[in-house]
């Protein structure tokens, strides 16, 4: 084990030792210590770190410095890769890291040391596991940050875990944070592939209109490039096929992410426009009547209305073989219009061919930084 991990602090240390969250964390908040609270975060991190017991044990160094660097008031993580707690065939905890054989204890060992290191010892964090190693996410809160409710579900059900550990919704004062790992769309029409896609972005765009009556800042891997301009070679991905298949629906044609038919989906969720959704009655006049309460705008692109080849993706292909140098912006900070004047800095941490900034996943960090309330928005 490579030496950067803090050391367990011996009995009779005199340090503190740092407070553990409440029972309760989850569903209202942490029991949390006595410290300057801030009302509402201002910088935010989102990271898919394909596996992030991985870059722990090969990438930490470089970015705990970055974090350091950054000092983002919340991190969101995507596809973190651990199992939740529970025995085979007993009912499984996605709030908690799995630790009932040898091999996951030292696993949660080594994760959980290196998030008690600096400059991770500062946050609060909050899981959504999957059963297995697969999908999941993470937030991590700054202690001075107190969130009103943590909850895993589109619905807002606080006790109920989406399947893959795919959300993590926060409630401040002013504002929400979501953290969303999406599911790939594939590449043929089957139940878990075009089908799942579907319904889930059905479910963003109802959770969208239905929170509507406080900001929100959506984040994370989301897996869709919604514009030419957000992908490295349009054509490329357009025509792309695996072994030879085409579906029999046109507009799920292409490279999974940069389909016409879910950039479609994506542009109608951030418009709010719901003629691509088949309602029923009661549902379609709630969304209608809520149509024009806040809209979503994509912060990067708000600020960034070119084309950037060299810092312009979050996602790389493989530097060897065919997707080498063939990129895609699928994470995003997806903001509420009434936070758009807000945003100050939107920026994507890596940049070349070579994945520099990418700290070992095939996804660079992504920041955003907003400018303080004013006293009516507070």
């Amino acid at each position: 084990m490579k030496r950067f991990f803090k050391p367990i602090e011996k009995e009779g240390s005199a340090k503190k030792p740092s407070l553990s969250p409440s029972k309760n964390g989850a569903e209202n908040g942490d029991a949390l210590p006595e410290v300057d609270v801030k009302k509402e975060p201002l910088k935010f991190l989102t990271w898919n770190a394909n596996s992030l017991l991985l870059r722990v044990k090969s990438n930490w160094p470089e970015f705990s410095n970055f974090v350091s660097n950054l000092d983002p008031d919340v991190i969101s993580i995507q596809e973190v890769r651990m199992p939740a707690a529970g025995s085979k065939g007993a009912p499984k905890k996605p709030g908690e890291l799995k630790d009932d054989t040898s091999s996951s204890r030292e696993e949660k060992q080594i994760l959980m040391r290196a998030l008690s290191s600096p400059p991770f010892g500062n946050y609060h964090v909050w899981w959504s596991l999957a059963d297995t190693k697969y999908a999941g996410t993470a937030l991590l809160v700054k202690k001075c940050l107190r969130p009103l409710k943590v909850s895993f579900s589109l619905d807002g059900t606080v006790s109920k875990h989406e399947p893959d550990g795919r959300v993590i919704l926060a409630e401040f004062e002013t504002l929400r944070i979501l953290n969303t790992y999406a599911p790939n769309n594939g590449w043929k029409d089957e139940e878990n592939s075009f089908q799942r896609r579907r319904k889930w972005d059905k479910r963003l765009l109802e959770f969208v209109v239905q929170s509507s009556d406080k900001p929100l800042i959506w984040c994370g891997d989301l897996n869709v490039s919604h514009e030419d301009i957000d992908v490295s070679h349009p054509e490329f991905f357009s025509a792309a096929k695996m072994n030879g298949y085409v579906p029999p629906n046109k507009e799920d044609c292409g490279q999974p992410g940069f389909t016409l038919a879910e950039r479609k989906r994506f542009g109608a969720i951030l418009k709010e426009c719901v003629e691509t959704y088949d309602y029923e009655p009661e549902k379609l006049e709630l969304i209608l009547s809520l149509i024009c309460m806040g809209r979503l705008v994509d912060a990067y692109r708000y600020l960034h209305k070119e084309k950037d080849m060299e810092c312009g993706f979050s996602w790389s292909g493989h530097p060897i073989g065919k997707y080498r140098g063939k990129r895609m912006r699928i994470d995003y900070f997806i903001v509420s219009e009434k936070l758009k004047e807000r945003v100050g800095e939107c920026e994507m941490h890596g940049k070349g061919i070579e994945l520099e900034g990418f700290y070992g996943s095939d996804h660079c960090p992504v920041s955003l930084q907003l400018s303080e309330g004013c006293k009516k928005d507070k």
